[in-house]
């Protein structure tokens, strides 16, 4: 499977030389993200100098995108802004790159395979379908991303979209001044490069050269996206469903044996919220863009609750565990023991709160809501996790979202202040 990584830049990466099977030139590669199991890949390639090979058959599906430069295929020259789908077992034509081209390359389902071939009529492998794609991205217009929910100001351009699986690939662009206060996740990967613009969001700050690739269902949002707006070209191993949380919070804790204070035995709790608690990340404009986003969402009839960024305002998670513990009680799991919650804060002055009930056997039956394993895959708990997308259609259960607490960051990206959920 992938890693989740999130946020790097790309300048941070090695090069390699570039796995370019039966190619004639000379190529670097960065490696963005790969799967050593299946040979999925997502990468940079540049071109040093002249670069082609002639017609073949791919191992994988295999995907070109030219930020910079030229490729020619089949005898037809595209610029900045080509696009190149070749689908895996079906014969394609003679491709070559300019010196000096940069491009996205992607394998998806397979290594970096080639079969050299006489022409396009050599057979295709079983099972393979779909054919050759080739675009001029830059002469295609922008349509206004369709999805109800967020304020209006995103746009694509559809690149590739599997008939069968809904993998698709397209060019997203928010312009400057959208936002989305939430957090969504999905039942699909979702990856993504920036080729121009600057965003701000739970992960960090999106601005050319930087790259994620994040498996399914994890949570990710407040958006803000800033001066010139902001392009990605971005990809997905299924519909891209959202599903949207607000109030999100997460709590952790244990006890600790041999290195708490005075190697003795101490118990101890820290929440998102604590790891936020000061941080200034998150700029003015940023706050008043994620406004106008819940502003946008109330004047559609939406109930959303104020947003704060992570260690401002309240700390949801004690706020969460009190209102269980009164329903624990009110079931009359929780003995006699009484809060009186209010509408008060549960916040810097509280860290403590539930660390000193000592029920021995008895264990309050917290009530969170929905039963954990109703929000599972049915194979979530299998020894191997693809941490790909799984399919998914309107009326199924929408499965829960998943804790990624430490992804791939690199080092000019590596910060977290706890809203990272």
């Amino acid at each position: 499977m992938r890693p989740h990584v999130e946020v790097i830049h790309e300048d941070d990466y090695i090069w390699h030389a570039a796995e370019l099977v039966g190619g004639e030139g000379r190529a670097s590669e960065r490696r963005l993200s790969a799967d050593e199991e299946d040979g999925s890949c997502s990468l940079r390639v540049d071109f040093h100098t002249d670069w082609g090979r002639g017609p073949g058959i791919h191992h994988a599906t295999t995907e070109f995108y030219v930020l910079e430069g030229s490729m020619t295929y089949g005898g037809r020259r595209i610029g900045a802004g080509g696009y190149l789908y070749l689908p895996k077992g079906v014969p394609a034509d003679a491709v070559t790159f300019a010196e000096g081209t940069r491009t996205l390359h992607y394998r998806e389902y397979g290594d970096a395979g080639f079969d050299p071939v006489e022409s396009l009529n050599a057979p295709r492998w079983e099972g393979a379908r779909e054919d050759v794609i080739v675009l001029d991205s830059a002469a295609m217009n922008w349509d206004a991303v369709p999805n109800p929910g967020p304020m209006p100001g995103m746009f694509i351009k559809y690149l590739h979209v599997d008939p069968v699986t809904c993998f698709y690939t397209r060019l997203v662009h928010a312009q400057e001044g959208w936002a989305d206060h939430r957090l969504a996740h999905h039942p699909c990967y979702e990856e993504a490069y920036t080729v121009q613009g600057l965003m701000e969001y739970n992960f960090g700050t999106l601005d050319l050269g930087t790259y994620f690739f994040r498996p399914a269902r994890v949570k990710h949002g407040h958006f803000t996206s800033l001066e010139g707006g902001a392009t990605w070209l971005l990809r997905s191993d299924g519909e891209l469903y959202n599903w949207y949380t607000e109030n999100e919070w997460m709590r952790w804790g244990g006890e600790a044996i041999n290195w708490g204070p005075g190697d003795g035995r101490m118990r101890w709790s820290q929440s998102a919220h604590d790891l936020g608690r000061g941080s200034t990340r998150r700029s003015e404009r940023d706050r008043e863009l994620l406004g106008a986003s819940l502003d946008y969402a109330r004047q559609q009839g939406a109930v959303d609750s104020e947003w704060f960024p992570p260690g401002h305002g309240p700390d949801k998670s004690l706020l969460a565990i009190a209102k269980a513990m009164d329903a624990a009680r009110l079931q009359g799991g929780h003995g006699d023991h009484h809060h009186d919650h209010g509408d008060h804060d549960h916040g810097d002055d509280h860290d403590d709160h539930g660390g000193h009930h000592d029920h021995g056997d008895r264990h309050p039956a917290l009530e969170w809501g929905a039963d954990p394993a109703k929000l599972e895959h049915a194979h979530e708990r299998e020894s191997h996790n693809w941490g790909q997308g799984r399919a998914w259609k309107p009326g199924d259960p929408v499965p829960a979202p998943i804790v990624s607490s430490l992804p791939v960051r690199s080092r000019s990206r590596g910060r977290w202040d706890g809203d990272g959920l």
